[in-house]
């Protein structure tokens, strides 16, 4: 199994490359999932000194037979954040290895069974037909903000508005580099349009500006604003 070690605006020093090999063992890690190629373990940096608590972060990316599993973390140093991302790593791991197990198990019940097994289940035949002229009850729908969920999802978990002054799209490539971040919302000033700036390959960017367009038209062949930023 092949580890790399690289990273993403900063130096990675020999010490903590040396810890990387040490601590992410590899036969403990096959134990957990035998079709392991290589682990990539990135590194960076973030400057802003109001996140000095989390200004180191490193990204965990196993490659496999199967699907790739990534777990990151941030800290005070790449240290502590290796050993955060380390065990969400392993955490997704156990998971993935107990549902492979759970599935290969030969325990599994038939649709008249499940009420003996499951509390509160609705009684089903043979066919899995409820019994006895039972109703499921009704899915709860949840009001979050604007929308209403049924069910469990979609979740969401945090709503921001923020206040923005018109800016140019050099100045937003600035402020997208500055927080650190892929991409950065914006107004702009000489559009006027609601934009966005995105890093694509390499050191090329992308913008995409939205044109409030009231018939509801798109000249670009139904691909609307929530198509890929990488495009």
């Amino acid at each position: 199994m092949d580890i790399v070690v690289k990273g993403r605006k900063t130096e990675v020093p020999d010490r903590f490359r040396k810890h990387v090999a040490e601590k992410l063992n590899p036969e403990r890690i096959q134990k957990l999932d035998a079709k392991v190629i290589s682990l990539d373990v990135e590194v960076s940096k973030e400057h802003n000194p109001r996140q000095a608590d989390r200004s180191d972060r490193v990204e965990i990316t196993l490659r496999s037979r199967g699907p790739v599993i990534r777990a990151e973390a941030a800290a005070a140093d790449p240290y502590a954040a290796l050993d955060l991302a380390q065990d969400k790593l392993e955490a997704r791991l156990r998971k993935q290895h107990d549902k492979r197990h759970t599935r290969r198990g030969s325990g599994r019940l038939s649709a008249a069974e499940v009420a003996d097994a499951v509390p509160d289940a609705a009684t089903l035949n043979g066919n899995g037909e409820p019994v006895n002229g039972e109703k499921t009850d009704a899915v709860p729908t949840t009001r979050i903000g604007s929308l209403e969920v049924q069910g469990e999802g979609p979740l969401i978990v945090r709503e921001k508005t923020h206040s923005a002054a018109p800016m140019s799209l050099d100045q937003a490539l600035y402020e997208m580099e500055l927080v650190g971040h892929d991409f950065y919302l914006f107004v702009d000033s000489d559009t006027k349009m609601p934009s966005v700036v995105y890093r694509r390959h390499g050191y090329d960017y992308g913008v995409i500006h939205l044109n409030p367009d009231a018939s509801g038209s798109n000249e670009l062949d139904g691909a609307g604003a929530g198509g890929a930023l990488g495009g």
